[in-house]
């Protein structure tokens, strides 16, 4: 058995993964979908205060009162982000460390400050004429694929129509408070990257180039696995996204190919 930690992208709550978490625990894995403050059924707490800190402490709770260990922990697209300061902070729990079409976040870095300026200028936009200056919205299929450049590949009407029916708007704060790191994690501690919407021979170039958001995985603690789809696979393919986690091993090789982006 294994115990995983599932955390959305943003806008989503721990919802958002309900059929792989039901397939994952039809085999016998302990399952723990998580909903950020202010999110999902949580979004009646939500506030200007709701920060990134808050975000980490949402998950750091949860390991420690539910006395999880051994934990597969999975971040989606902006929860990389945070994950990457979950780890951080209790990485004695942690047994492999996933990034679900996402990357780890430098140290000092706010999850804006990764965006490419024509993003920058429409979350800051949504912000101010539609989230009483404090608030993102979830933005239009056009914005988020065109802009935020989030493949809706494998979406069909019906998978958007459930993913905007329960999106929430997300604290601003959640996206420009800074990561702030300890540098408690282990270099040795497994990570592993499933990529989805972005080829893995263009994560190794970017790799190569210094990206922001990929220039750590060159380590050797990293594995890659390659899901073809789009930004959201827990929507566009859950059965094999499911399978996939069911597969990894505790060490976090799995299947994947330690040497890439070496």
């Amino acid at each position: 058995m294994t115990t995983y930690v599932l955390v959305p992208g943003a806008w989503l709550g721990g919802w958002a993964w309900e059929p792989v978490g039901d397939q994952l625990r039809g085999q016998g894995h302990e399952v723990h979908a998580v909903t950020l403050t202010g999110l999902g059924d949580r979004s009646h707490q939500a506030t200007p205060q709701v920060d990134l800190d808050t975000y980490i402490a949402d998950i750091v709770h949860l390991v420690e009162g539910e006395d999880l260990h051994d934990v597969v922990l999975v971040g989606h697209s902006y929860a990389g982000h945070v994950v990457t300061g979950v780890a951080d902070r209790i990485p004695d729990r942690i047994t492999l460390l996933a990034f679900l079409d996402a990357g780890p976040s430098p140290d000092g870095m706010a999850f804006m400050d990764l965006q490419p300026p024509e993003a920058r200028e429409l979350i800051e936009g949504l912000v101010q004429e539609a989230g009483e200056g404090w608030k993102i919205p979830m933005p239009s299929w056009e914005e988020l694929e065109g802009v935020l450049g989030a493949s809706l590949e494998g979406l069909g009407p019906e998978e958007r129509a459930r993913m905007r029916a329960g999106a929430s708007p997300q604290p601003v704060r959640t996206w420009t408070q800074p990561l702030s790191l300890k540098g408690s994690a282990p270099e040795e501690l497994p990570k592993l990257l499933i990529s989805c919407s972005i080829p893995l021979g263009q994560v190794r170039e970017m790799i190569d180039s210094g990206h922001p958001w990929f220039a750590a995985l060159a380590g050797p603690s990293w594995s890659f696995l390659e899901l073809s789809t789009g930004h959201w696979p827990m929507f566009s393919v859950p059965d094999a996204l499911a399978s996939l986690l069911a597969g990894l091993e505790v060490a976090g090789r799995g299947h994947a190919d330690p040497t890439a982006g070496r």
